[in-house]
């Protein structure tokens, strides 16, 4: 099958450093590949992929100097999609609604899935105007606010089998791993790690926008000896980072359509002790794969736990749901029924196709 992956421009395929959906775009593509479909993605130049490249602006958006505009950059990405629609059985958008108006009149069956979260005003205006466009979802509770749009089906996110090796030792630390806002939890994470008296290491970026919030609310927390941070990490140094720890902690305070990095450290071996907010409880396997908890007296009493998993089991799960091959047979099949049926006649059915929990 032909098919075009379209990629946001703000970071590279795969990015350099943090950068959740181009990092699932790459590792979709490439086992798309892998599975023999003729593959092109559009992204930026300093884009990595097993597929064909078609290279739509030099150098990611946030990682290039100077700084392009990035309308500039996005109309540039709209044309070159334009100009080869034709050629593609089927074209997968992971930008969000801004190829919405342009695809719906190109003929060519089209599938989008969404990344962020959909609660926000004005997307339902959206999905009114375009009620045949199909949608994919990240997690069945990330749809919940857009309970009218086309949604051809969930699809769970999956990484590489053998992206990460688990380590089945205990760790010694307790891990976060993410942005620093406080809708991520760091604060809780800080003062969990504290009450269970357990070092906590932070691997996150500080977005520009949240500097003043780290300056105030984090950094004086940051002891260098039991709160530590790391700054942002690679994969190389991901592995290492929650290989190592005892436990994930994902402390959320908003509606998280799925939470790569909870899959991140199961393929480590690695529980997590998660808040029930969002998609946790869809990725979470309580009891198996981490905890699932309510608030951060459950969380304390969730380290303390921590012996009665298994890490072999929690790699095993890991490889059962959300590995980047079974993601890609999925979005196969989401193809085919695409190609086969046209996109006015798709299901709406809020069941998933991801592999169901045992």
């Amino acid at each position: 099958m032909r098919i075009a992956q379209i990629a946001p421009l703000a970071e590279s395929v795969p990015p350099k450093l943090y950068g959740g959906t181009e990092r699932v775009v790459a590792w979709l593509v490439d086992e798309l590949a892998e599975l023999g479909h003729d593959v092109t993605l559009f992204a930026s130049g300093d884009s990595v992929t097993r597929a064909k490249l078609h290279s739509v602006w030099p150098r990611a958006l946030r990682l290039g100097r100077p700084r392009s505009d990035p309308i500039a950059a996005q109309t540039v990405l709209l044309e070159a999609m334009s100009q080869r629609a034709a050629e593609f059985d089927v074209i997968h958008a992971h930008i969000d609604w801004l190829h919405l108006p342009l695809l719906s009149r190109l003929g060519v069956p089209f599938v989008t899935t969404l990344h962020g979260r959909l609660d926000l005003p004005g997307l339902p205006e959206v999905v009114r105007r375009f009620p045949d466009a199909p949608f994919v979802s990240i997690s069945n509770n990330q749809r919940v606010p857009l309970g009218d749009a086309n949604w051809l089906g969930t699809v769970y996110h999956g990484l590489p089998a053998n992206l990460f090796r688990p380590s089945f030792e205990g760790g010694s630390y307790l891990a976060f791993l993410g942005r620093l806002t406080a809708e991520k939890g760091p604060e809780a994470a800080i003062r969990i790690a504290r009450a269970a008296g357990m070092p906590l290491r932070i691997a996150a970026k500080v977005p520009r926008g949240e500097r003043g919030y780290f300056k105030e609310r984090l950094e004086p927390q940051i002891d260098g000896e039991q709160i530590r941070l790391t700054g942002e990490v690679n994969d190389q140094a991901k592995e290492k980072f929650l290989a190592g720890a005892s436990a994930l902690l994902f402390p959320i305070d908003w509606p998280e359509p799925f939470g790569l990095v909870m899959i991140e450290a199961m393929a480590c071996g690695t529980p997590v002790i998660a808040f029930r907010s969002g998609s946790v409880s869809e990725v979470v396997d309580d009891g198996v794969t981490g905890f699932v908890v309510d608030g951060e007296a459950e969380a304390v009493q969730a380290i303390r736990r921590l012996d009665e998993l298994d890490r072999r089991r929690v790699r095993a799960r890991f490889e059962q749901r959300f590995t980047a091959r079974r993601m890609a047979e999925e979005y196969s099949r989401h193809y085919e029924m695409l190609v086969g049926t046209g996109p006015t006649s798709l299901s709406r059915s809020l069941a998933p196709t991801a592999v169901p929990q045992e």
